[in-house]
């Protein structure tokens, strides 16, 4: 009977040797290397984070209500906090009888004031603005005066104010450069200077005294310069009385350019 032969002894110790490798391979090796304390998703925010990079900001300010151009503190501080339509009348020069007029509105006071009309061409007195107005001087009062009745020849075209239809509003003769003033007052609202609120602007009453003068209007314009009064189109007039709103507590904020930038 023959005996089968044994492997040598090396050649069963690798045997096992690689056997044991295969068993042990997938659980073998060293433990993988932990992230470093502070790397992102690991632990407490580090220096390159997002947290770290968010900056406290102060809130953007509120930007100011608009202001009406032109106007200097002074002049501004005079329109009524409840005033919410502004005439604004622009003398060229303290001596000069043109000037601009603009109808500004703040529909919201957080905004501001807009003008909604204009610029219109205007005449004032002939010699021009004074902050001290008396009777007969032929300059127009500056500052800012609540504009509250009107009226004229003609029939109400329309106008939110209280408006006086009357023939007493009938005007002849000629102005200081020749030109017929027949029509000036058609249309007319009265502007607050040494007169009483809520009247016919034909009432002659002056509180300031007679030597103050008064009976200073808006009125429609004849082509020259007025004895005090200002005065716009007629078709400028017949838009701003269809404008005015007692509602809106308007003024007219009228002198020369200098006189109003204070």
């Amino acid at each position: 009977m023959s005996v089968p032969l044994r492997p040598p002894v090396p050649l069963l110790a690798a045997l096992f040797l690689a056997l044991a490798l295969l068993l042990t391979g997938c659980t073998s090796g060293s433990a993988p290397a932990k992230s470093p304390a502070g790397a992102p998703g690991q632990g407490a925010a580090g220096p390159e984070s997002d947290a770290a990079s968010v900056r406290l900001t102060s809130p953007a300010p509120e930007p100011s209500p608009a202001e009406i151009p032109g106007l200097g503190p002074q002049t501004r501080a005079e329109i009524p906090a409840e005033a919410r339509q502004a005439f604004v009348v622009t003398g060229e020069s303290v001596d000069a009888n043109r000037s601009s007029a603009v109808l500004y509105a703040r529909e919201d006071p957080a905004e501001g004031w807009a003008a909604v009309a204009g610029p219109w061409d205007a005449h004032n007195g002939i010699k021009g603005w004074t902050d001290h107005h008396v009777a007969g001087d032929l300059r127009s009062p500056t500052g800012v005066y609540t504009l509250t009745d009107a009226g004229g020849r003609l029939p109400d075209p329309g106008a939110l104010l209280p408006y006086d239809e009357h023939p007493r509003f009938a005007v002849d003769g000629v102005g200081f450069f020749g030109e017929p003033l027949e029509g000036s007052f058609d249309y007319v609202v009265a502007i607050n200077y040494n007169r009483t609120e809520g009247v016919t602007p034909l009432d002659r009453t002056r509180p300031l005294g007679l030597e103050r003068g008064g009976g200073i209007w808006i009125h429609v314009d004849h082509g020259g310069p007025t004895q005090g009064c200002v005065s716009i189109p007629e078709n400028r007039m017949e838009e701003l009385l269809g404008t005015l709103d007692p509602a809106m507590n308007p003024v007219i904020v009228m002198g020369d350019a200098e006189s109003l930038g204070r």
